[in-house]
């Protein structure tokens, strides 16, 4: 493979020098099996960044300069990483940063990675032996782990622990795949960003644990407050547009509820039995919620679907929910088989069938329902992402 370390480096001069010579001279050599470049990132760095790149190109043949407008942090990879997949040919990119923070002798550790399957490698500061600097302010680690753990809890995915750190290898299809979704975000929140919409398109991630160095020299580019700010508004924003469905499904659900009580107490009331009435009410709850997600919940989902096929799904979807009322019925009955017909729960007496009941709706009716729904009535999974 042709594998381009691509670097952002704004105002690096002191840096950069030493970054390119420990990549070239140290890191490159002990990679055998693949065609190795590295590209600096130049955003026009009036302290010289670039002409330090510009004479180091006259000694490495396998180095590159990309320049261009001082746009952010997250700008400058997509023009960089465009330029290194376009113009050089790159079948990987693995974005580091130049100011030795990231130790580029990690890089092989990445590679490996992407050779066991993975799309997508971060390298990992807080995890199977990663690492933050020990020096660092007490306020600067913790808006980095909590900064984290706050990416972790709202996406959901606990299975990745370093959402912010900017040390990834990246195969050209992901980026290529991700590159107009991420192109808004040119600050740091670009690297949440592209992790995100990636595992969402189901790329497989990785990681890499990585000792984080202190900054030996210059100034960091990260407002951490700001920085904080702006990933929590993402990151809500994003899992808000993610839910969206799952949202619409329960609202759906509460409807049909409410069809379900007012069609029985109705049928009840014009003197119908209870049972019959409660089959009357079920009955019009699946038919309220069938129609209510067909047109809406999973609205998106028609053009993959002929229209004839919309009264095989009603009967899909009326199995479906008889075994959800099933599953609710067996429920109550084998729990007032053995507590009995009620419990005391601080000393208020409870009719087990409540007790019992909304336990299994919340966490067993609803997720099996919804999968339900998803996989084998509107197959989601066959949209086009």
């Amino acid at each position: 493979m042709k594998i381009i370390i691509v670097t952002a480096a704004y105002n690096e001069k002191e840096n950069i020098g030493k970054f390119i010579s420990i990549v070239m001279e140290e890191v490159f050599p002990k990679i055998k099996n693949h065609d190795m470049h590295l590209l600096v990132a130049d955003d026009t760095s009036p302290d010289g960044t670039g002409d330090i790149v510009k004479e180091n190109i006259k000694k490495y043949s396998h180095l590159h300069l990309n320049s261009g407008p001082k746009k952010g942090l997250g700008a400058a990879y997509v023009r960089a990483m465009s330029y290194a997949i376009e113009q050089l040919g790159a079948d990987v990119v693995i974005s580091i940063d130049a100011d030795l923070q990231h130790d580029p002798r990690s890089i092989p550790a990445f590679i490996q990675k992407l050779e066991e399957g993975y799309d997508l490698v971060s390298g990992t500061r807080y995890s199977d032996g990663g690492s933050m600097p020990e020096n660092w302010p007490f306020h600067r680690k913790c808006f980095s782990v909590i900064g984290n753990l706050l990416v972790r809890t709202i996406t959901g995915r606990f299975y990745l622990h370093d959402w912010t750190g900017g040390f990834r290898a990246i195969k050209k299809e992901v980026f290529l795949k991700e590159r107009e979704k991420i192109r808004p975000f040119q600050g740091y929140t670009f690297q949440v960003a592209f992790l995100y919409k990636s595992i969402l398109d189901g790329y497989k991630a990785g990681e890499v644990p990585i000792h984080f160095e202190s900054r030996k020299s210059g100034d960091s580019k990260i407002a951490p407050l700001e920085y904080i700010i702006n990933l929590l508004k993402y990151v809500i924003t994003e899992r808000i547009y993610e839910l969206q469905r799952f949202i619409k499904f329960l609202i759906v659900g509460g409807t049909g509820f409410l069809v379900q009580v007012i069609m029985q107490e109705l049928s009840i009331r014009i003197g119908i039995l209870h049972t019959i009435s409660a089959g009357i009410g079920a009955e019009g709850a699946i038919i309220s919620n069938f129609l209510f997600n067909h047109v809406w919940t999973f609205s998106d989902t028609k053009h993959i679907h002929k229209s004839g096929n919309v009264w095989i799904k009603f009967i899909k979807f009326n199995v479906a929910s008889l075994g959800s009322i099933f599953i609710q019925a067996i429920a109550v009955g084998v729990s007032e088989n053995i507590f009995g017909v009620s419990m005391h729960i601080l000393s208020y007496t409870v009719p087990t069938r409540l007790v019992i009941l909304f336990p299994t709706i919340i966490f067993i009716v609803i997720p099996l329902n919804y999968i339900i729904y998803n996989k084998l009535i509107w197959k989601t999974q066959y949209l086009k992402k």
